[in-house]
């Protein structure tokens, strides 16, 4: 079984406007990253439509309704400070959902060992009610729920090294005892959330926060003494990652400084958990990383490590 790597054209045409970062220029730094030859055994697929019976076990359906026929025909309107819709938005944001929901499928019936879904918009800060901080729809949450439902999957972990809190995925986890969200993220930062102290109804969210200016010892240190042993004693049945590469040095968004040996180790360690306990069974999904050098060499350490798993 290989790597595979999901994605589509219609996530380009999420229009943002000038100067807006989650710009398309940052899936095309991705996407042209792994056009490199060491990916050339890389499985491509095209990312299927989510439909709105899947959205719908992660976000109510007025929600959902109230996102996608609000899409405007022209133009760009703002749903708040930093997140916006036109008219590509709709189709990309159901392909961005729909890339996950493929990539649980192909993993647990055993087509790939493992997937990278190379999509936007991203989704982690998008709560079940609510659409912020540039996410429509909460993707991985969205996998998440598909895995339950139609592979029966119960024990199911959402790790997310980004370097903002995924607020919509904790809010999605936390009352949920089969459900486990482990998070790196610099704090303070954007969202607000993300302290130590949320720890979920049932322990079952570890917010492991590094400070500002913190690099490859903190994270490390964090990720093996708070992520790696309650990942262990869990037990997942599969392994979601909401692969965020802000954390980078170079990022204007974030103020950690990582580098892509890093994002490569973490995924081998994830890798490994995915393998202890989960037959292997691992989808990861783009969300941050601003800065398109960074993004690229980072997504391509990523992806290079899923392979090597």
């Amino acid at each position: 079984m290989n790597t595979a790597l999901f994605s589509h054209p219609a996530c380009l045409e999420h229009d943002t406007g000038e100067e807006h970062p989650e710009c398309p220029a940052r899936l095309r730094a991705v996407l042209a990253a792994l056009e490199d030859e060491n990916f050339m055994f890389l499985d491509r697929r095209d990312a299927p439509l989510a439909t709105r019976a899947q959205l719908e076990r992660v976000h109510p359906a007025a929600h959902v309704a109230e996102v996608l026929d609000g899409i405007p025909v022209q133009g760009i309107r703002s749903i708040d400070e930093d997140t916006v819709i036109s008219p590509g938005s709709g189709e990309a944001a159901l392909r961005a959902a729909g890339a996950v929901v493929a990539a649980v499928d192909a993993v647990c019936g055993g087509e790939i060992r493992n997937a990278f879904c190379a999509v936007r918009p991203p989704g982690h800060h998008a709560e079940p009610d609510k659409s912020m901080g540039f996410c429509l729809f909460n993707n991985v949450a969205v996998g998440a729920a598909h895995a339950r439902a139609v592979h029966g999957l119960k024990r199911i972990a959402i790790i997310d090294f980004d370097v903002h809190h995924g607020n919509g995925t904790q809010s999605f986890v936390e009352h949920d005892p089969d459900l486990l969200y482990a998070s790196t993220h610099q704090w303070p930062l954007y969202p607000g959330t993300g302290s130590v102290k949320e720890r979920g109804d049932f322990d079952n969210v570890v917010n492991a926060c590094l400070p500002p200016m913190a690099a490859s010892p903190e994270f490390r240190h964090a990720v093996q003494l708070q992520l790696l042993p309650r990942l262990d004693a869990f037990r997942p049945e599969l392994v979601l990652i909401s692969a965020g590469f802000d954390g980078h040095s170079r990022d204007p968004l974030g103020g950690l400084h990582l580098t892509e040996a890093d994002f490569a180790w973490i995924t081998t360690k994830l890798g490994e958990i995915a393998d202890r306990h989960a037959q292997g069974r691992l989808v990861s999904c783009l969300e941050g990383g601003y800065d398109l050098r960074a993004l690229a060499s980072c997504a391509a350490a990523h992806v290079k490590a899923l392979m090597a798993v």
